[in-house]
């Protein structure tokens, strides 16, 4: 809802700006990127409330280089694999700065590992619903070039092991089930609360967690996620037992 309501309208303002420029869309990554990690050095620096805004900052330019890309015609592999590797490098500077700041880096690498997976979870949970309901269920298209190759493989690397536990862990879950069974499991309720967990969302409260001068807060937040991460895998498990029993019921 954040998102919706408040980063995207302000990004397609950005976007008007920029369009008749044709600034391309990957220069636009490259600028959140420099935001982001602008912010994880005035946080290490104590300079909380500038953290913050650039953040905030990294967060709208972060929703504008879809939309570019999508009203000038120039979406991309090489843009999409950009963006996603582009924001694990802004979440592990962040918590670098928190780590300096704080002088807890324990706690820090914690944050960036409990962050790491519910945005994780967060993409395949939506990926999984969609490939379902027979949308594309790839996480990215096929690439192209020798630069997209080599994001794609660094993205094989880093993000692929993830993807492919959360398939195979639901695949063997619901192995031999009917289709309204898979269906129940795949629910919607479920994609809305993880959608409300993404980057924007997770950013903004760490964007008022610094200006709140508790940046350390945000590492209990995300661990609490996974708290909730869980209580939603437990109530898709109980859907799932009641559709099989109950497959009139299931949605």
């Amino acid at each position: 809802m954040l998102c919706e309501r408040v980063f995207r309208p302000l990004a397609h303002l950005v976007v008007l700006a920029l369009l008749p420029l044709r600034v391309p869309p990957p220069a636009v990554v490259a600028a959140a990127g420099l935001a982001g990690l602008a912010g994880a050095v005035e946080l290490a620096r104590g300079q909380l409330v500038a953290a913050a805004l650039l953040v905030q900052l990294k967060t709208v330019l972060d929703n504008a280089d879809g939309q570019l890309a999508r009203l000038s015609g120039r979406t991309s592999a090489f843009g999409r694999y950009l963006d996603s590797e582009m924001d694990l490098l802004v979440n592990a500077a962040l918590f670098a700065g928190l780590g300096a700041y704080t002088g807890r880096w324990v706690a820090a690498v914690a944050g960036f590992v409990a962050l790491t997976a519910v945005l994780s979870v967060n993409f395949n949970v939506e990926r999984l619903y969609r490939a379902e309901r027979g949308g594309d269920g790839r996480p990215m298209p096929d690439a192209e070039g020798r630069a997209t190759a080599l994001l794609r493989r660094a993205y094989e690397l880093v993000y692929a092991p993830q993807d492919r536990l959360v398939e195979r862990v639901v695949e063997r879950r619901l192995r031999g089930l009917p289709p309204a069974a898979r269906v129940a499991y795949h629910d919607r309720a479920t994609v809305a609360v993880m959608a409300n967990l993404g980057m924007s969302t997770q950013l903004a409260v760490f964007g008022l967690c610094l200006v709140l001068g508790r940046p350390s807060t945000f590492v209990w937040i995300v661990l609490a996620e996974l708290g909730l991460v869980a209580a939603l895998a437990l109530r898709r498990e109980l859907r799932l037992r009641g559709s099989v029993h109950r497959p009139e019921e299931a949605l």
